[in-house]
């Protein structure tokens, strides 16, 4: 802040401790050439920051991490609440292996984007779980899990039977979920959706699926 955007006394900022949002006064700046460097605010006013009433859970499948973590930043600026990644049939098993020593980088990643996107709060993000256990987690009272078979209804018309605010949504590996997978998704009150007759890569189907669900379920 001192020495990339040269903050000065006076300069108002917005301040947040991941819970409230201040309006904040810069009073001192202290540039050490070593040690500490320190910037002193004094609080002016507290600043309304509603947050969307729409509580999104996204469950996706482990897949390269380069895509994965795409995923975690667009889901996070399309206001997820919660991210579970599920080691699922199809996902590669050196992923799940590494997903864990990924755990910190992740969270990282979910902070900047919640800054980026001025969010208060930063989405919750779960350890890695098969997708039975996955499944059997989720407390939303939509679920839904994207599915690739042809007779899956369009996700518009699944939402469109639900009013809740509170919606779970599973996005399967390259290749999909498998029949074992959509069984465990039935059992736990999971209806499958459709996307339409195209095949999407994960990352495509996580942005164009919380846009639907955003559209039809936000404010």
């Amino acid at each position: 802040m001192g020495r990339v955007l040269r903050a000065e006394p006076g300069q108002l900022y917005e301040l947040s401790d991941g819970e409230r949002v201040w309006l904040g006064r810069v009073e001192s700046v202290g540039l050490l050439k070593r040690g500490e460097n320190r910037i002193e605010f004094s609080l002016v006013e507290p600043i309304a920051a509603p947050e969307s009433k729409l509580k999104a859970d996204l469950l996706i499948a482990l897949v390269k991490f380069d895509r994965f973590e795409w995923c975690l930043e667009k889901a996070t600026e399309l206001g997820v609440r919660n991210i579970s990644p599920v080691a699922a049939d199809r996902s590669d098993q050196a992923l799940i292996a590494a997903a864990e020593k990924r755990h910190e980088r992740w969270e990282r990643i979910l902070l900047e984007s919640a800054q980026q996107s001025r969010r208060l709060r930063v989405p919750a993000l779960r350890a890695a779980v098969t997708t039975e256990k996955a499944f059997a987690s989720v407390d939303a009272e939509c679920r839904v899990m994207l599915s690739e078979r042809a007779d899956a209804p369009a996700l518009r018309n699944v939402l469109r039977r639900d009013t809740s605010n509170s919606v779970a949504l599973a996005i399967g590996p390259e290749g999909g979920w498998t029949a074992s997978e959509l069984s465990a998704g039935r059992a736990a009150k999971f209806l499958e959706a459709s996307l339409g007759q195209l095949i999407l890569r994960t990352e495509t189907a996580v942005l164009a699926a919380l846009s639907i669900v955003n559209f039809a379920l936000g404010e």
